[in-house]
């Protein structure tokens, strides 16, 4: 698996998964730039990975994206993989779910990384090959309790996504999503322990997956012993869902 010199654009990076992704990307020797909300903990990646770009960016200014993905294209000297990591969450159930929060969890999860590929596709044309690699959920394919508006944005990501691979298949544009379960990272780990277990029951591996278990699979589509994997979706759940 070769990703030498492949130039990455990786959202949410500042996160457990996307900080996973920094790191498998760099010990490959990618060249990456890394985004998200938090400075402080883009410059902690900065200090931890030196050879990386951070760029601070909010995915909620729709309007912006376009200028975003034509200054990282320019910075990188041509972008060949996007990596669609970054969501938010906020919970509740259906009938106490404002249409405020319905919005914003599908404005940052859905529309904005559907955004970052349509801008993202443009240059890959002119590139002539590209790769994206949408980070789904588990329960965008099961649903979950409280969770309608991030399960419906997930579901989205896989739904879009296909249609991508479809429409730009025989322009050497692959287009696939990759779908953890639930993974070992500061959020889980702040999970109640009872609560814990009874979810660790649920997945047939016995156990959470790890960050690395995502970034494993991400840098296997984003390489090119993936060159004949399109619109699909990767499952990485331990066996807790099986399609």
């Amino acid at each position: 698996m070769n990703l030498k010199n492949k130039k990455i654009l990786i959202t949410g990076a500042t996160g457990g998964i996307g900080g996973s992704l920094v790191e498998k990307f760099v010990k490959q020797g990618s060249q990456v730039v890394a985004t998200g909300t938090n400075e402080e903990k883009l410059n902690k990646l900065k200090k931890n990975y030196p050879t990386i770009n951070i760029e601070k960016f909010r995915l909620n200014e729709h309007d912006k994206i376009e200028s975003f993905i034509e200054n990282i294209d320019k910075k990188l000297n041509g972008l060949e993989i996007l990596v669609n990591n970054a969501g938010i969450t906020l919970d509740n159930l259906s009938i106490r779910l404002s249409e405020e929060n319905w919005k914003k969890v599908l404005d940052i999860n859905l529309t904005a990384s559907f955004l970052m590929c349509k801008y993202a596709i443009k240059k890959m044309l002119k590139n002539k090959k590209g790769k994206i690699i949408n980070i789904t959920s588990i329960v965008g394919h099961t649903g979950n309790l409280g969770q309608a508006n991030y399960a419906a944005s997930k579901a989205g990501i896989v739904a879009f996504s296909k249609s991508l691979a479809i429409e730009y298949a025989r322009k050497n544009i692959n287009i696939n999503c990759v779908s953890p379960g639930f993974i070992k990272t500061d959020m889980t780990d702040n999970i109640n322990e009872e609560f814990k277990k009874i979810l660790i029951n649920k997945i047939p591996s016995g156990n959470l997956g790890t960050g690395e278990d995502v970034s494993n699979c991400v840098a296997f589509l984003a390489s090119d012993l993936a060159n004949y994997i399109n619109g699909e979706t990767i499952h990485v759940n331990g066996g807790m869902y099986m399609a």
